[in-house]
């Protein structure tokens, strides 16, 4: 084996991921991270939100209309249509964007939360995106109703006809295209921004109750995203991660580990940041890989 093989393996490794991440953190002065507009929720609540009877039967026609709205399927590992993990759908369509377990427990959250104002950062290509509106459709028709708006912004153009994920990943419609044929453009509202300068720019759509960080990964950019988010939320409010590792350890047989988001925690709990993170665990039903484990983790007081 060649010295440029051994050098390209060692940096695909795990340990020189987590070093790497490691040491990019410790670059970053200490930030100041205030938690008082974050709202508090136990495991026991969380429960009562993702086996809510209501909200089950619900999913049994947003999971319908997520099928029919032309864009990638979530990437899962078993669903009805034969979509497997990071595999590709009957018909030539990929599987892309957050797996279809954590799409139905963000629709659950935002049912249940009832937030009037929510940012996604990382679009990508549209799937929680879209899991979130129709929550935001079932909120607006609710006996007591509630006009619920999102805003999403990703630093590629989501929407463009040529260079957008949803081209690449094979699928029929862009997120902003599938927002509409579902009926419910007018809830949201695409951002082409870097994710530290919009959240930064607090005269950029407000703020908001409910906000889910799902762009850049990495420890310094979650690092600096969570004290940004606090500033733009709402009390009392919640951020949600994804892709958070709490153990450092791998989540599913696929032996992937993301360590920015876990990594970014502790160094804000270490400097004394006074959030609390719930990851959400084993969910009721599965998420991939055959499992009913999510990598989706509550940022709360």
């Amino acid at each position: 084996m060649s010295i440029r093989s051994i050098l390209r393996r060692i940096k695909k490794s795990r340990g020189f991921s987590r070093l790497r991440e490691t040491t990019r953190l410790k670059r970053i002065a200490p930030l100041v991270c205030d938690p008082g507009n974050l709202g508090r929720l136990a495991a026991e609540e969380l429960h009562e939100m993702f086996t809510n009877r209501q909200l089950a039967d619900e999913w049994l026609d947003v999971e319908k209309t997520l099928d029919e709205s032309g864009g990638p399927q979530p990437a899962s590992g078993v669903k009805a249509g034969g979509v497997k993990a990071g595999g590709v759908k009957a018909g030539g369509v990929k599987a892309g964007g957050v797996n279809s377990g954590d799409q139905r427990a963000i629709y659950c959250l935002v049912r249940a939360l009832r937030p009037r104002s929510i940012l996604e950062i990382g679009t990508h290509v549209g799937s929680s995106t879209l899991g979130m509106a129709l929550a935001a459709k079932r909120l607006a028709a609710a006996p007591e109703p509630v006009e619920t708006t999102i805003t999403t912004v990703d630093v590629h153009d989501v929407n463009h006809p040529v260079t957008g994920a949803w081209v690449k990943l094979g699928a029929e419609h862009s997120p902003a295209e599938m927002i509409d044929r579902i009926g419910a453009s007018r809830f949201v509202s695409f951002r082409r921004r870097d994710s530290l300068e919009f959240l930064r720019d607090e005269t950029d759509a407000g703020r908001f109750d409910f906000i889910f960080l799902d762009g850049d990964h990495s420890a310094p950019a979650v690092y600096q995203e969570i004290p940004a988010a606090l500033r733009r939320l709402n009390r009392p409010g919640f951020i949600l991660l994804h892709d958070y590792f709490p153990t450092l350890r791998p989540l599913w047989s696929d032996g992937i580990v993301l360590y920015g988001p876990r990594l970014a925690v502790q160094k804000l709990q270490r400097e004394g940041a006074a959030i609390r993170v719930l990851p959400l665990g084993e969910l009721p039903w599965r998420t991939k890989l055959d499992c009913n484990v999510t990598s989706l983790a509550l940022v709360g007081s």
